[in-house]
């Protein structure tokens, strides 16, 4: 396997500064991943599963949305996201200026939980088609559809807070979710529970949305557009956050309407498939799905050397 080397910069977009941090190949690169990570998370918890895509070919971009991670830079940021327009205009603007200029090799996007609803979002938003069509694959990793019976709210608590969210949208609520609800390894849960940067806090107005991108999707109100190529959703039986069962509804509703769609259940296993026991399946899986993509259409090309864009 290859070695990698590892970049962290800053992206500006819109009056924000946002930390970014990317994977990349020494040697050919065959990829560009774009991660879009979820609710109180950042991209240094992935562990292994970015220096696995590099060693493979896959660089691997991403940044710290608004609100989380190293992007916040004083107290009252935390789970300041803006409303799903800024979230997604800020995702699009990182694919436009970090991943599509450069090397012409295929780009994927992957998001999880939380930026898994934001990624399926942003495929199903025709203002975006013109991105969309660039893009070669998307990978939901435990996408956030509707909420795991264990987390669910109950109806009064999420139409008092949308109604709340009209008058005060920057109102903190802090949400914590138990560490056993997100991994089974007990060194994970630690570490969960002791990360300054998982501060477990959403604004009024982003819980909102979140919870509206969830629903329009389920629903179908919203659904992937003509020119999404392919799609790899993945998500564990046992996840106790994002609910299984509504991904599943998807998948049958509209997933499977696509040319190219692949569902993989994970029998068993958490809501974070990179951290869980087991993990080097779902890795393996990822970057073989992401490879048998590369192998051109006469568009793509691989075997050049990465730069470094971040």
């Amino acid at each position: 396997m290859g070695d990698i080397k590892t970049i962290e910069g800053t992206f500006d977009v819109d009056g924000a500064s946002l930390f970014t941090k990317s994977w990349l190949p020494e040697g050919p690169l065959k990829a560009k991943l774009v991660l879009i990570h979820g609710f109180s998370d950042h991209v240094d918890r992935y562990y292994d599963f970015f220096p696995t895509l590099a060693r493979r070919g896959v660089a691997v971009l991403a940044f710290d949305q608004r609100g989380w991670g190293r992007s916040v830079k004083k107290t009252s940021d935390r789970g300041r996201t803006g409303p799903t327009s800024t979230v997604l205009a800020d995702i699009a603007a990182f694919i436009r200026a970090k991943a599509l200029p450069g090397d012409d090799v295929p780009i994927f996007v992957l998001g999880h939980s939380m930026g898994g609803g934001e990624a399926l979002t942003l495929a199903s938003t025709p203002q975006y088609d013109d991105l969309i069509v660039k893009i070669r694959g998307w990978i939901l990793e435990a996408p956030f559809l509707g909420f795991a019976p264990a987390v669910q709210p109950s109806r009064l608590t999420v139409a008092s807070g949308r109604l709340a969210a009209r008058v005060v949208p920057h109102f903190h609520l802090y949400r914590p979710v138990p560490p056993e609800h997100v991994c089974r390894d007990p060194e994970v849960q630690r570490s969960i529970a002791a990360d300054p940067l998982l501060h477990d806090t959403g604004t009024l107005e982003g819980l909102a949305d979140m919870i509206s991108r969830a629903e329009n999707l389920s629903a179908g109100i919203v659904t992937p557009r003509p020119g999404v190529r392919s799609l790899f959703l993945a998500h564990g039986t046992a996840d106790m956050v994002a609910s299984y069962g509504s991904v599943e509804a998807w998948w049958e509703n509209q997933g499977k309407k696509l040319k190219d769609g692949t569902f993989r259940p994970y029998d068993g296993f958490a809501h974070q498939l990179h951290a869980d026991p087991g993990k080097e399946e779902y890795y393996r899986d990822v970057g073989d799905w992401i490879l048998e993509r590369c192998g051109g259409d006469g568009n793509e090309m691989v075997g050049k050397t990465p730069e470094a864009k971040l």
